[in-house]
């Protein structure tokens, strides 16, 4: 859509900045401070790597992401109220160093957080962990004052349970295993094979490390979804085995002292994927129950916009 800029004259009580910085895009939204207002409010969704050039480096996070806001919406944006969810920012410490840069950046107030952070408020829950399911997978919850805690999220070489790399690592070492014990390919079986242009198990192990990547592996995933709807059993227990994983995480923050009452998931994969829903509704069942479980319907930049609103309540003086 063409993008609105802001006048010159806007302030505070006119346009907030969400943004959404995940590992693959970026998501920018100027809306109202109103959030009952009609007037229309901008968006853009651009590549991550077309401004950030290297995680970790809140320094230039803070210069490009003023470069990238001005270019977009127009030097007025310099005093808005803004809410950064940000992938890479996984810890307190990170969050605050993020923050700090970017108070150098801008005159208006900011918040930054983990993107996974944004989803409760996009849903307008409040009390609740965050789960990412999708190129990769974490979950984040505040303790009670106010630190940041994570538990997975380790990259798809050595956790991201649940996530799209994750599932076809392991329904291809539950393929291999199966093939092991002389039994033929079934659904799923089948679907790899022909995925990864093998013939056997030994082309498909091979194929498989070759192109191993997150890409390479999770752009197969939906494939194990399929596989589980015509019947391979061996496709429905890597779903149901990935929701378990899913729901300990989960269970590992309530463990570390985080109060909360429900959940909130979001992520290409968990949004997609009924199967996955229901399995990780079942564990949750088992193991905390009565901890609700939403699934995100919106674009989490929802929750930045929310989130720079609270900014503009808790800095408007009550007459």
């Amino acid at each position: 859509m063409t993008l609105p800029v802001l006048d010159s004259d806007a302030s505070i009580a006119d346009h907030v900045i969400g943004v959404d910085i995940g590992g693959t895009k970026t998501h920018l939204r100027a809306a109202p401070a109103d959030g009952g207002s009609d007037r229309p409010g901008a968006d853009i969704v651009l590549a991550s790597s077309s401004w950030r050039k290297r995680l970790g480096d809140f320094r230039a996070d803070g210069v490009g992401l003023r470069q990238l806001l001005m270019d977009q919406f127009g030097e007025a944006v310099l005093c808005a109220p803004i809410a950064v969810g940000a992938h890479g920012c996984d810890s307190t410490e990170q969050c605050g160093e993020l923050e700090h840069e970017l108070r150098r950046q801008f005159s208006g107030p900011v918040l930054v957080v983990n993107d996974s952070e944004l989803m409760a408020p996009a849903m307008d829950v409040t009390g609740a962990i965050g789960v990412v399911v999708g190129t990769g997978s974490i979950a984040t919850a505040r303790t009670p004052g106010g630190e940041l805690l994570t538990a997975g999220g380790w990259g798809w070489l050595l956790g991201d349970e649940g996530s799209a790399p994750a599932l076809v690592r392991e329904a291809t070492r539950a393929v291999l295993s199966h093939l092991d014990r002389g039994d033929r390919a079934d659904a799923l079986g089948e679907r790899l094979l022909a995925c990864f242009s093998a013939v056997d198990g030994a082309e498909l192990a091979l194929t498989a490390t070759q192109v191993a990547s997150a890409e390479g592996w999770g752009q197969h995933a939906p494939e194990v979804f399929t596989a589980a709807d015509e019947g391979s059993a061996i496709a429905q227990l890597v779903v149901a085995n990935a929701g378990e994983r899913v729901a300990g995480l989960i269970d590992k923050l309530l463990r570390r002292g985080v109060h909360a009452d429900s959940v909130v998931a979001g992520g290409s994969v968990i949004e997609k994927q009924p199967l996955l829903q229901r399995a990780l509704r079942t564990a949750l069942a088992q193991t905390r129950p009565g901890l609700d479980l939403h699934i995100l319907d919106r674009a989490p930049v929802t929750g930045a916009v929310e989130l720079a609103r609270r900014l503009v309540r808790q800095t408007t003086p009550t007459p």
